[in-house]
């Protein structure tokens, strides 16, 4: 495996002018999303004394992303990216502003919570597929995804404990409004900071739910880039199995609030070492040969909790499984290769809103599961179902690849069989 230092590396995608505006944008919203998250389900919490509506609070931020990123994908390619960036930020910053005001009923901020959710897969998907504009598509694009979800995982971190500080010094109400100058903050950027260039379907017309939908069954009947979507999902459903029973596993061992904390930053830490090591250290070929063997094991390292681990073994597996996630810096590569670039925009978009569907999903498994068998069984459970899952994905995105290496060598369409 080359191990050689890619051309450029990060520096060269901070070399952007337009990057760096969206690098900033990326961060101050992200930041501000995770500080409301907190601050809206503790909101919830003090109004109403419900474990069940703050959870809920939680939980609608995942939910409503399938019904957007399907229902309205067809947005990112018809309209202009810019445009559909900045409109993005300045409605999810109305819906905060409506948030703070005093007065608002639990059903307006669960109504309102929901929206932003609903919106937050178009403008993801709206700015990957920008990214391609941007640093076009070739290892530059593939280093910029990396570095926006670096600071994905980072925001976690660190904004967990900013939401908890904010929290102690003022009220609620306040701390959400930080999301409001967040959100403008990005728009702003934004719209100085980048391009303003065509949609890439102009010329669309129709009814934008038809098109949307019409996106998603062209992106999904595809074999090859259907084979691609699932080995970003798959894996990702299997690996928050640990982390949505982190509470009840730590309650088993006995351990506190320091435990807790440890399980929860494990791993993410261990994505973004791994992450920044293939990055930074890995040739562009290399990253794709990485793909396929680290997807298939990935999950491997939940098996220890099979033994029932102590904190120093469970703490080592999530690290593990968060470094076993640098699989997609690779796989970002294939799959916009596959994409047309017409439908690129409606297939990030679908690429977004399954992930976080899928997480969603998972988590809910996880729990309904630990009702019935102890929690340490359901995290190894998770990790040898998913493995076994993974290394059926992998088998067909092997073939696919194969039929399409063939298919270009002959002069045939490899997917033909599947249209």
């Amino acid at each position: 495996m080359s191990k050689n230092p890619a051309p450029g590396g990060y520096g060269a995608v901070f070399a952007v002018r337009e990057f760096r505006f969206v690098f900033a944008a990326h961060l101050l919203s992200l930041l501000g999303v995770v500080v409301s998250e907190i601050a809206l389900t503790y909101l919830v919490y003090v109004l109403t004394g419900s474990p069940l509506l703050s959870a809920l609070t939680f939980a609608l931020g995942l939910l409503p992303y399938l019904v957007g990123g399907t229902l309205l994908a067809g947005v990112a390619d018809r309209y202009p990216a810019r445009r559909v960036l900045v409109v993005c930020d300045l409605l999810c910053a109305g819906c905060v502003g409506v948030m703070v005001l005093p007065g608002i009923p639990i059903a307006g901020l669960l109504a309102l919570r929901c929206l932003i959710a609903a919106v937050a897969p178009v403008f993801t998907g709206t700015r990957t597929a920008a990214l391609t504009d941007i640093l076009g598509g070739g290892d530059l694009y593939v280093l910029g995804r990396s570095l926006l979800r670096i600071v994905s995982q980072s925001a976690q971190l660190v904004g967990f404990g900013v939401g908890g500080v904010l929290l102690a010094v003022i009220p609620a109400r306040a701390a959400i409004a930080v999301t409001l100058a967040t959100f403008l903050c990005s728009a702003t950027l934004l719209r100085f900071g980048t391009r303003d260039r065509p949609a890439r379907s102009a010329g669309q017309g129709g009814a934008l739910l038809r098109d949307s939908l019409a996106g998603a069954r062209l992106v999904l009947g595809e074999r090859g880039t259907r084979a691609l979507l699932l080995l970003f999902w798959v894996p990702a459903m299997f690996v928050v199995a640990p982390e949505a029973l982190v509470a009840p596993y730590v309650d088993s061992l006995g351990a506190g609030p320091v435990a807790l904390g440890l399980l929860m930053c494990a791993m993410p830490v261990g994505h973004i070492v791994a992450e920044l090591y293939v990055g930074s250290v890995l040739s562009p070929r290399a990253r794709t040969r990485i793909v396929l063997p680290v997807a298939a094991t990935g999950l491997l390292p939940l098996l220890v909790y099979a033994a029932e681990p102590g904190l120093g073994g469970a703490v080592a597996a999530l690290a593990l499984s968060g470094a076993g996630a640098a699989y997609v810096v690779g796989l970002d590569r294939w799959f916009v290769d596959a994409v047309p670039e017409e439908l690129r925009g409606r297939a990030m978009t679908l690429l977004t809103a399954g992930l976080m569907t899928v997480q969603g999903l998972g988590m809910a498994l996880a729990g309904l599961a630990a009702e019935f068998f102890p929690v340490h069984h359901v995290v190894a459970g998770a990790g040898a179902v998913g493995t076994g899952c993974c290394l059926l994905l992998v088998r067909e995105v092997r073939a696919v690849r194969r039929a399409e290496v063939l298919g270009v060598r002959d002069g045939a369409d490899p997917y033909v069989a599947d249209r």
